[in-house]
């Protein structure tokens, strides 16, 4: 974390105002297109940075494959870590709730499948985002009931099993999906799977609530106090409708209510 004045002026604004001086602070974050990308674009990147910028600090992202970057902020990088499972023990001081995800059942139309809860998918072949099962409410009890159920970090290669009929659904955010199922439709036939397949996408699941972790509690009580404005100011709603909006045929309304 590099700070933009002097250590002396530094303690003393934080002894005065009990906020946390300007800083650059770099961010662990999971590799979750269109949540948060790898040049730090993003839903989820575009609230961290807003957020953090409206508290008068910079952002830099550092990028790995999901669950990792919990691991490398748990290791000692960075000094936040984002996508955080509110209650979840991490390093640090975990803030309030900034972003949720909506997690649910992705299949194919043509499968005549339906999907309305949880036990509709007694029987199928499931595949989940890594993590799932400790992470959605419910799920880490029902697997058994499924005919497989297997847990992988890339979900591109996820949309692809299910494109290519070798699972019956894919279990995570819809927007996720709904972005990866856009990659392989630009890729056309060079993703070697038929990406113009009409998928259903059901949200079974309550929205998932993500918390920050920051290694000073002093930028965990900013990153509060900043969101809390923004949100009331109508800047985070703008935020979620923005990136919504770019699925929303896909979401068919699925997505929460933004």
């Amino acid at each position: 974390m590099k700070f933009g004045i002097s250590a002396a002026v530094s303690a003393s604004l934080a002894f005065f105002s009990g906020a946390a001086t300007a800083a650059e602070i770099e961010v662990m974050a999971g590799d979750l297109p269109p949540m948060i990308q790898k040049d730090g674009s993003g839903r989820e990147a575009e609230i961290i940075s807003a957020v953090l910028g409206h508290c008068g600090h910079t952002v830099v992202f550092t990028v790995q494959p999901f669950t990792r970057h919990w691991q490398s902020f748990e290791k000692g990088s960075g000094d936040a870590v984002a996508t955080v499972p509110v209650g979840m023990p991490t390093a640090g001081t975990q803030t309030q709730a900034y972003v949720s995800y909506q997690n649910g059942v992705s299949y194919l139309t043509s499968s005549n499948h339906e999907a309305a809860a949880l036990a509709d998918l007694d029987g199928w072949n499931i595949v989940a985002f890594e993590g799932a099962s400790n992470i959605i409410p419910g799920l880490g009890g029902s697997t058994s009931a499924f005919k497989s159920y297997r847990e992988m970090a890339d979900q591109k290669t996820q949309s692809k099993l299910l494109y290519g009929k070798r699972v019956d659904g894919i279990l995570g955010d819809g927007m996720l999906f709904a972005e990866f199922a856009r990659q392989l439709q630009e890729a056309g036939a060079s993703s070697g799977v038929d990406a113009s397949q009409s998928i259903e996408f059901r949200a079974i699941f309550d929205p998932s609530p993500y918390a920050m972790s920051f290694r000073d509690p002093a930028l965990a009580a900013d990153f509060d106090r900043c969101f809390a404005e923004l949100d009331a100011a109508g800047t985070i709603a703008e935020i979620n409708v923005k990136w919504t909006d770019k699925y929303r045929d896909a979401l068919e309304g699925n997505y929460m209510s933004y």
